[in-house]
């Protein structure tokens, strides 16, 4: 008997992963191609969306090609991608730029001009440099011949499916990363773009993340050497993938998911939230009549590559975590803010950078090492802080990424948190939410529900101990103090910079 299968391709920063999944959820394969990043001047984060679909085609040769495959039949594929990039194409379908991606943060004026009409918040969201609706105030701007040739904008993981398939749409999780859409109404709000004299005929279509966009064009087929047509499924932003592929689908369910950047997300039903303030983002899941309330931390992951290529430079991340452990609570009197490229939540400053706070010629190397992963936490503790205060009930948060990958991490935030932590028995992120939404469009399963059922285990718990949470509580009150003491000295040093 044949077996059945769905692929997963996740459209990341650093890479692009693809997972092939069988219809019991076991993963059959999985594959990764590396991307370029380009920063051209400080500010600047693009990539070539040429270079997305070459690596995409790659990946999905080398996927397929592997023994395990060999007699596997692929019924449907669905995406993830990175939230926020702008895409901009002609009317033939071709990239009139790079496209500028989520930690991007060239665009602060063009947010003071959205502040000045609108205030601090549009359509539920703060107003912050990341959104794309910035970028195509920036490409008006500075490149107004370019903003005159567009025929539509996309999303970078629409952009992909697109040339996969000849299909042109984009769906609600990811539309509603953009400053564009109303999340209640679940509808392009076409006036606030005219406001801005952005032109109606640039909006792609919108689907549901589960609704089939048409097939792989067939000289891909072909090349894939697939026989048969392979129907394909719009998937949804990166976050709400990766929510979905933890099995985070239910009000009061949450994820601590730590990569290049850091996110706390909670799942809540549609139509109880109307936004909130305090740099919490009010977005729509990939599950359908649910949203969910995230915070971010840009430089979580980020953060801690940074301290072990600089300060670990011939060692393993296991060494650092070793060292990081071997120190002690508040890491001997060491704070550090992870603000390498700003922040996002609860401060929305593209100018503030980071700090270690309270450095004695005693510190050693793991004392360093543990401020940093304590910073990381306490600023994604942040927005469970603010979550907790207008009401959430959050007991429970499922971790991935980096941060999944050590039980002290997982330990220190259920502590930090004075949370449940789950751990996941097999962690592959937003792919394979992205693969479950291909499965239960199929028919696999009657609902998400049941799909996650089925796909998502876990194998440990990790229970907070409430006195190490108090000590923690105390250095994180002073962590909070820290932005405001230094938000003026970082960004005066910055302006020196340019």
């Amino acid at each position: 008997m044949t077996t059945e299968a769905v692929i997963g391709i996740d459209l990341g920063t650093s890479a692009i992963k693809l997972i092939a999944v069988d219809r019991l959820g076991n993963v059959l394969g999985t594959q990764s191609e590396p991307l370029k990043l380009y920063h051209d001047y400080p500010g600047y984060s693009e990539q070539a969306p040429e270079e997305w679909v070459a690596a995409a085609v790659n990946g999905l040769h080398h996927l397929l090609a592997q023994p395990v495959l060999s007699d596997v039949s692929i019924e449907g594929l669905s995406f993830s991608g990175q939230m926020h990039g702008l895409v901009i194409v002609d009317q033939a379908g071709q990239p009139l730029r790079r496209a500028i991606l989520w930690n991007d943060t060239r665009t602060t004026p063009q947010c003071e001009q959205i502040k000045v009409k609108y205030g601090e918040q549009v359509l539920g969201n703060p107003v912050v440099e990341g959104f794309t609706l910035t970028k195509l105030l920036w490409v008006q701007q500075h490149e107004p011949d370019l903003f005159k040739q567009i025929d539509t904008f996309m999303l970078p993981k629409d952009f992909l499916r697109f040339a996969l398939t000849g299909g042109l749409h984009t769906e609600y999780s990811d539309a509603a990363a953009t400053m564009l859409l109303n999340p209640q109404t679940k509808a392009w709000d076409k006036a606030l773009g005219a406001s801005f004299d952005i032109p109606d005929h640039i909006y792609p279509d919108l689907v549901e993340s589960h609704a089939q966009v048409g097939v792989l064009k067939a000289e891909l087929q072909q090349q894939l050497s697939l026989n048969k047509p392979v129907p394909v499924f719009a998937g949804g932003a990166d976050n709400a993938c990766a929510a979905l592929g933890s099995g985070v689908i239910h009000p009061d369910d949450a994820i601590c998911s730590i990569g290049t950047s850091g996110v706390l997300l909670i799942c809540e039903p549609v139509g109880e939230s109307e936004g909130y303030g305090h740099k919490i983002h009010l977005m729509n899941h990939a599950v359908p009549d649910v949203n969910y309330l995230m915070g971010v931390t840009l430089s979580a992951g980020y953060s801690l590559s940074w301290f072990k290529r600089e300060f670990y430079p011939e060692d393993d991340f296991t060494t650092l975590m070793k060292d990081a452990e071997a120190s002690q609570i508040g890491a001997h009197g060491l704070i550090f803010t992870p603000y390498l490229v700003g922040e996002r939540t609860p401060h929305g400053d593209a100018s503030i950078r980071g700090s270690f706070i309270g450095i004695t010629g005693n510190h050693t190397r793991g004392d360093f090492g543990r401020a940093v992963v304590e910073g990381i936490t306490y600023s994604l503790y942040d927005s469970l802080v603010y979550l907790r205060s207008i009401g959430r009930n959050v007991t429970k948060i499922v971790s991935t990424g980096g941060g999944a990958k050590s039980d002290f991490w997982l330990q220190l935030q259920a502590d930090v948190f004075n949370t449940e932590i789950y751990k996941l028995k097999h962690e592959e992120g937003p792919s394979m939410g992205a693969a479950m939404l291909a499965a239960y469009s199929l028919g696999w399963y009657d609902s998400l529900k049941d799909c996650a059922e089925a796909f998502i285990h876990y194998s440990k718990v990790f229970q907070p101990d409430l006195k190490r949470h108090q000590t923690y509580e105390a250095y994180f009150k002073i962590y909070q103090q820290a932005y405001q003491a230094t938000r003026h000295l970082t960004s005066d040093l910055l302006a020196l910079q340019k």
